[in-house]
């Protein structure tokens, strides 16, 4: 792999490569400031504030699509605003190729790097989304994906729009943290530890690590509409990102071809189920999906073609899992029409 694949790579996902015949291994070193309601005097912590920040999220990013879908589940759309990068990039930086000029409209840069370099200068990490930047400065504040999404539920309530569902409620925490985590090391990071392993032994042993905790995911979906029961939780938002790329990229692109997703009854109905549901479906776009994996990755796909297929009209069919629960929402309610 040349060394600007290997940048690419990180800047797309947030992971590095370990040398050839190792695993895939990722950069977990994120930028931990917090945006809060009560900042603590000399913590490294920004404070909630309509109109200060700018969420910037790939739609083609699964860790940056868990932050669109969760502003949007919870109403902060007013709150804070959300900027685009384009699908591919070069091995600099995401950039701003869907905007006008290729310039964001609100932080006036083409490259996300400038918002990272701006705060840090000679950042020396992976320019990774999403990312949230504070307007006025135009410097990063922080790009941990894992706690954006859960400082969106519990600091940001005040701006939370009527009915707005409880994504991280309290007296499920205990149980839903070691769930979550399973999902992360063993379904979201799994597609990556197969499709960038460096050896036939570490990606068969990639290959059965992943088909092992989606098989147990099979199973513990059979009885109940959602991953923690009847009601949408951050457990699903996590896991709906990587099961609504699994067919498009990850079965082929990433070689988890036992089977598709959707020859998994159980799985597959789970997903579509949250793609029907509003704040999810509308957040994806597959064409962006398919042409940053096909694209950028060269070192997997070095002719950049993007495939023609798979046919997605079949995400649009019943489902069946009303059965299991009439109240995603948890007695509130799904957000307004994109």
């Amino acid at each position: 792999m040349s060394d600007n694949d290997q940048v690419a790579a990180e800047h797309s996902q947030g992971g590095v490569y370990s040398s050839k015949g190792k695993e895939f291994a990722r950069d977990t070193n994120y930028i931990t400031t917090r945006i809060v309601a009560d900042p603590t005097p000399g913590a490294d912590e920004y404070p909630v504030e309509p109109g200060r920040y700018r969420l910037v999220a790939a739609r083609a990013c699964p860790w940056a699509n868990r932050t669109i879908i969760v502003r949007r589940l919870l109403g902060l759309e007013d709150v804070i605003s959300l900027g685009l990068p384009g699908p591919t990039h070069d091995a600099d930086s995401w950039t701003f190729d869907l905007d006008p000029g290729g310039v964001d409209p609100v932080l006036g840069i083409h490259k996300l790097k400038d918002a990272y370099e701006k705060r840090f200068p000679g950042y020396p990490r992976g320019i990774t989304v999403p990312a949230v930047v504070e307007e006025a400065t135009g410097e990063v504040v922080t790009n941990d994906f894992a706690q954006i999404t859960l400082d969106f539920s519990t600091e940001w309530t005040q701006f939370h729009r009527e009915g707005a569902p409880d994504l991280w409620p309290v007296h499920l925490r205990d149980e839903m943290a070691p769930i979550m985590k399973r999902i992360y090391t063993e379904v979201n990071n799994g597609v990556y530890r197969c499709g960038f392993a460096g050896t036939q032994e570490a990606y068969e042993a990639a290959h059965e690590r992943l088909w092992v905790a989606l098989d147990w995911l099979e199973e513990h979906l059979a009885d109940r509409r959602y991953l923690m029961g009847p009601h949408i939780t951050e457990a699903d938002v996590r896991l709906f990102t990587t099961l609504v790329r699994f067919d498009p990229v990850y079965h082929g692109h990433f070689k988890c071809n036992r089977q598709k997703l959707a020859e998994m009854p159980v799985l597959w109905a789970y997903a579509r189920d949250l793609f029907q549901t509003p704040g999810f479906g509308d957040t994806v776009d597959f064409e962006q999906i398919k042409q940053h994996y096909y694209i950028v990755h060269t070192d997997i796909n070095p002719s950049q073609i993007v495939p023609v297929g798979p046919d997605l009209s079949n995400w649009l069919t019943p489902h069946g899992r009303e059965a299991l629960s009439d109240d995603p929402w948890g007695g509130g309610t799904a957000p307004e029409p994109a």
